[in-house]
């Protein structure tokens, strides 16, 4: 099913049992991360704060922390959402790398769910153009936080050459009332569109939506393709077109269902120390300087809830909404490295540290053209590990993974180091943004790889198994 609206969300949610209600009085600062922390590590329920102090606001956290709450937000398994692109993708499809990379966006547009503008939002029912950011009951997530942050902001910029919009979320530090710090990377089409403001010397105008339908906030942390906008991958998972409004007083389109959208600009010459933060790493990230976002005006429903995530040591909520993205692009990865059968990205890499990869080995170093092919894709740079395994190897599984990478290694042969983009986040290489990357190659070694014959793999036959199965009652074992 697609869900209308966050708060629609929330009520299927609290009606299947996955919603705990705390009225008690509790604190946005510190407090509510720390009972958030407590569940989300138990694989607990999403957690509404009804009566949060200095705030007429409810709070929602840990939305989509479980897998179970990832299926009811889609309706169907990340994986069943991935078989819909992977049918998609398999229309006739042009020769040449280039050629499949510039037709994805076809493939998207083929669902035909543009976004469609209504003259009239939700998320419009209360304008205030004298806006007070204190009256939203932003988090402290850590100790050692530099101040309040909005965790789930989804923000909604235009390129200046193009007009193309984009949606991303990016962390939002609250200075005062009516300004903000904005936390885009380098690597980041918001960042993209705010360096054509400064190079042309011209104010950027910007919004910063939150809550919406999962899809959509699903959406602004998907690592899509150029040329498919954010609102439109929205309208492919719901099944159903996107509904937008212009803003009030900046010439953006926001989600009409939201529940807050912060509208304002950014001055291309300003900067302001933003940080520290405790981030999904496990660390803090520290002070650095950012763009200073400045509000204009603030509009929401008039019974909204604020919506919040909170990052730190894993797994975390984020985990389960990265998994998302592992499990429904794979697809898009097997167009340009078709030999790659599957992909884990395991929590304790916090996604963009480690991808263990099973792939159709063919002949000699193969892994390591599968490495050097990942490294080559969008976000895919900055992935610091690449382990690879053969396809027989479930990945997911990673007792096995781990059984297989300590003893199929030879460390001079199957260790590759190289150098180039890592995270923004990422502290512990020498530089900022770029380090070493390591690949390891775990599979089975051929002829042209190694001198040795390789060993079989103990294995008990199926007519043994199968005489055991049917006898095993019998046995008396509990």
């Amino acid at each position: 099913m697609a869900f209308r609206s966050l708060q629609e969300f929330i009520n299927y949610l609290e009606r299947h049992g996955e919603l705990h209600k705390i009225t008690t009085e509790v604190s946005t600062d510190l407090e509510i991360t720390e009972i958030t922390n407590r569940v989300t590590k138990t694989h607990g329920k999403a957690l509404l704060f009804t009566n949060v102090k200095d705030s007429r606001f409810p709070v929602i956290t840990n939305t989509f922390g479980s897998f179970k709450r990832i299926m009811m937000a889609f309706g169907q398994s990340p994986d069943e959402i991935a078989q819909r692109i992977e049918t998609l993708t398999k229309m006739q499809l042009p020769d040449g790398i280039a050629n499949k990379i510039r037709f994805i966006p076809k493939l998207i547009e083929l669902a035909k769910t543009p976004p469609r503008v209504v003259q009239r939002a939700p998320c419009q029912e209360v304008v205030s153009t004298e806006p007070d950011l204190s009256t939203i009951p932003v988090l402290k997530c850590w100790p050692g936080d530099g101040g309040r942050f909005i965790t789930l902001p989804m923000v909604i910029t235009k390129s200046l050459k193009d007009g193309t919009r984009n949606m991303g979320m990016y962390r939002i530090q609250v200075y005062d009332k009516n300004t903000t710090g904005m936390h885009w990377h380098i690597h980041k089409d918001g960042r993209n569109h705010f360096s054509e403001y400064v190079k042309a010397g011209k104010r950027m105008e910007a919004a910063i939506a939150i809550g919406g339908d999962p899809a959509t906030i699903y959406s602004s942390t998907a690592p899509l393709p150029p040329g498919i906008e954010e609102f439109l991958f929205a309208g492919f998972l719901r099944n159903k077109a996107l509904e937008i409004v212009r803003c009030k007083t900046v010439d953006i389109e926001v989600p009409a269902e939201a529940e807050f959208v912060i509208e304002g600009y950014l001055d291309p010459q300003e900067r302001r120390a933003e940080g520290p933060f405790g981030d999904h790493t496990g660390f803090y990230s520290p002070i650095d300087d950012y763009p200073v976002f400045h509000v204009t005006c603030i509009t929401h429903r008039s019974d909204a809830v604020y919506p919040a995530t909170v990052v730190g040591p894993p797994p975390m909520e984020d985990y389960y909404l990265a998994k998302m993205t592992e499990r429904i692009f794979l697809p898009l990865i097997k167009i340009i490295v078709p030999e790659i059968v599957d992909m884990n990205m395991p929590a304790e890499g916090v996604f963009h540290n480690c991808a263990i990869v099973s792939i159709k080995k063919s002949y000699p170093m193969h892994a390591q053209k599968v490495m050097h092919a990942l490294w080559g894709m969008g976000q895919m740079m900055n992935t610091k590990m690449i382990i690879v395994m053969d396809e027989d190897v479930d990945v997911q599984d990673m007792s096995t993974a781990a059984w297989k990478a300590f003893n199929n290694v030879d460390p001079q042969r199957d260790l590759i180091i190289t150098s180039g983009p890592l995270d923004a986040l990422d502290h512990s290489s020498p530089y900022a943004l770029h380090g070493s990357k390591l690949g390891i190659d775990a599979t089975r070694k051929i002829e042209g790889e190694t001198e040795r014959s390789w060993p079989d793999e103990i294995k008990m036959s199926e007519d043994i198994i199968n005489r055991v199965n049917a006898k095993w009652n019998d046995y008396g074992i509990t």
